[in-house]
């Protein structure tokens, strides 16, 4: 049977489900440029709107992941199993870089290849691109070289892996059909599986600064990524975790490598973002076979923190990677600070009731701490620090949060959106939860 992309897109547009044959022809033709743009972008619009059974959301994923290089480390006779962890994004979520560090130091190996910010949600690769000389995109020996000596390293997507998603993901987000659990699922998954991987851990975002628009929307995608991983061979497990504040007290690229520093040398260790890295670490022990227990991977994990094994492993880390050895004793030396530092006071006094977490990103982005378009250049420095919590009690005039800006009319600006952002009333809202619910490999809830 002759194949045509505008059989497969018009099958697809009637909503029959697609053969693995029709999904790899149509996905080779993306890779060499024998399907069009616009192709691309009606087969986009059929999935969005006719959605994909998980046979076919398997193939695409596969058919993505062989368009480009798929990454070995058997040949480098590591002596434990190469885990990764994908966040769907957020605010404040500065997770990865402790959890590779943490990982590492617990015996297992993490190839992370981390994304970039756009929109409101930060960027892994935007925050190492704060540490002056560390390389986020090395060969892919050299990456292979440091995550056999240091147990992590954290890079950015290179040309070579899953490059048929690249494209698909650049029609997509002009075409508004980014939403689409199928496509993310594939997007997601190809590039984690050109990595390499024996395991993954997926933080599906839930709440006012999350990706997804609602809960359930969450639970869908989390399901999906966990179906289809796992029948792609990747073992895959996901929890999902509350982004209705940010993550952390900090947001902004040097700010949030800071509070790296200050987490991993045990300095400070904010509550929240605790308690959603040990929960995703000790998922990852779990499935990697590195501990028999909840309780055991915990008590693994604590004391790779506590004794050093994990600050040290990020510091090797940003050494192999050209970036400063003593950055962890002396960040003040490398990391660049805002030159306005402007505090936001509370209007009334009452309790900390709700909080627009997306406007918060955005806040960071409109102080140059994001991009609006790919091109754009970061500030690093920018950002907001010292953020309160849902629940806290305020007083009148008593800050919400520290401004760090460029300019003051920008501080200025940034004050008011952050004022905006808040809701405070007059009783506590009921407490909250960081994680939610966990996904298991099976694809049902645990």
């Amino acid at each position: 049977m002759t194949l045509l992309p505008q059989e497969i897109i018009r099958r697809k547009r009637d909503g029959a489900a697609l053969s693995r044959a029709e999904i790899e022809f149509f996905v080779r033709g993306i890779t060499d440029g024998s399907v069009s743009e616009g192709q691309v972008a009606a087969f986009a619009m059929a999935v969005y709107f006719k959605d994909m059974v998980m046979e076919e959301r398997v193939a695409l994923t596969l058919a993505m992941r062989d368009s480009g290089q798929v990454l070995e480390w058997r040949s480098l006779d590591l002596p434990g199993p190469v885990m990764d962890k994908h966040s769907t994004g957020g605010v404040g979520d500065v997770v990865s870089l402790l959890l590779g560090p943490m990982i590492a130091a617990c015996g297992g190996f993490v190839p992370m290849i981390s994304g970039r910010g756009l929109g409101h949600t930060g960027g892994t690769l935007d925050k190492f691109d704060a540490i002056p000389g560390y390389c986020s995109t090395p060969d892919i020996e050299k990456f292979r070289q440091v995550v056999k000596a240091v147990g992590v390293a954290i890079i950015g997507q290179t040309a070579q892996l899953a490059p048929a998603d690249k494209r698909v993901y650049a029609i997509r987000d002009v075409t508004a059909t980014v939403e689409s659990v199928p496509m993310i699922t594939s997007s997601i998954l190809s590039k984690k599986l050109s990595a390499g991987l024996d395991f993954l851990v997926m933080d599906v975002k839930v709440g006012s600064g999350a990706f997804m628009p609602s809960y359930e929307k969450s639970l869908e995608l989390a399901n999906s990524i966990v179906s289809v991983g796992t029948d792609a061979g990747l073992p895959t497990a996901a929890l999902l975790t509350d982004m209705n504040e940010s993550l952390s007290p900090s947001a902004g690229n040097a700010l949030e490598v800071r509070l790296a520093l200050n987490y991993l040398s045990g300095r400070a260790r904010p509550a929240r973002l605790h308690e959603v890295t040990m929960a995703l670490c000790a998922e990852m022990l779990l499935l990697g076979g590195l501990a028999d227990s909840l309780e055991h991977a915990r008590a693994r994990l604590q004391a790779a923190l506590d004794g050093g094994a994990a600050a040290e492993r990020f510091a090797r880390m940003v050494s192999a990677l050209g970036g400063p050895a003593d950055l962890l004793e002396r960040p003040d030396a490398y990391l660049e600070a805002a030159p306005v530092l402007q505090p936001v006071a509370a209007q009334r006094s009452g309790f900390l009731q709700r909080c627009d977490c997306r406007s918060l990103g955005l806040t960071v982005l409109g102080l140059g701490g994001g991009r609006s378009r790919p091109t754009d250049t970061i500030d690093f420095a920018v950002g907001l620090s010292e953020l309160v919590q849902i629940g806290d009690q305020v007083e009148a005039g008593q800050p919400l949060a520290m401004v760090h800006a460029r300019t003051a009319a920008a501080a200025a600006q940034a004050a008011r959106e952050l004022q905006s952002a808040y809701q405070i009333g007059d009783t506590a809202p009921p407490a909250g939860t960081a994680v939610y619910t966990r996904i298991g490999s099976a694809g049902a809830k645990a």
